[in-house]
């Protein structure tokens, strides 16, 4: 793997950890907690993603898969195909976790995101803008195609969709996030660009954000409830 990928891994994984000294910092200053969580997480995460771009800007000139690379059109078109995608391998990843697994619907995980959301709106940046870039350039650019290359579709798939989910440190929902990892990886196979999957991962956070923003935990455990039924119903 080359030493740029290293950089990008590492860029990544300080971005992640440095909350551990950003957020008291911070709380020291003044700010509660979920605004110095918002606060440093976007700080963090802009100069990470600034990085990470800079590692890979020899790269991006080079444009990779050149000869291969699907059109304008067909990229833009399989993104808004990957929102559907990865919402319904979602759904029946959750129908499977409730009813095989026997794990509760709804992640813990994203309820958190989305109190912080609410209290500190600033850290809606980090779902819907920073996680899809960063995200889509290590699991699936980076580690994905590095063993794709030397493998197939199917072994890449897997370790790189595992790692994908282990990261978001939420593993009773793994099989969702694993769902997400294949389809994404699918989408970047399918048109030869990371930008496909970097917009529909984008979309589909907007999209969560969005629908989950306006309304209480309630409401959404019971709208989760509802889709469980439809999923179970008519695929199960």
């Amino acid at each position: 793997m080359p030493r740029r990928y290293w950089y990008i891994i590492i860029t990544y994984i300080v971005a992640q950890l440095s909350g551990i000294i950003g957020y008291p910092m911070l709380m020291l200053g003044g700010l509660g907690q979920n605004d110095a969580i918002a606060v440093w997480s976007v700080i963090s995460f802009t100069i990470a993603t600034i990085l990470i771009l800079y590692f890979l800007k020899n790269e991006m000139k080079q444009l990779e898969y050149r000869d291969e690379r699907s059109s304008v059109g067909a990229i833009i078109l399989w993104s808004i195909a990957g929102v559907f995608l990865a919402l319904f391998a979602q759904g029946i990843a959750a129908a499977i976790e409730t009813n095989l697994l026997g794990v509760p619907m709804g992640s813990e995980n994203t309820m958190d995101l989305m109190r912080i959301a609410r209290e500190s709106p600033l850290f809606i940046l980090l779902p819907v803008v920073f996680a899809p870039i960063t995200e889509e350039i290590i699991f699936r650019k980076i580690i994905f195609g590095s063993i794709y290359k030397k493998t197939n579709f199917w072994v890449a798939v897997i370790v790189s969709a595992l790692v994908f989910g282990a990261f978001h440190f939420d593993f009773t929902h793994m099989l969702v996030y694993f769902s997400m990892g294949v389809v994404f990886a699918f989408l970047y196979v399918k048109t030869r660009s990371i930008i496909t999957p970097i917009v529909a991962h984008m979309a589909m956070n907007s999209f969560v954000v969005v629908t989950q923003y306006f309304v209480d935990e309630e409401q959404i455990r019971r709208m989760q409830e509802q889709l469980e039924t439809i999923f179970i119903g008519g695929f199960l």
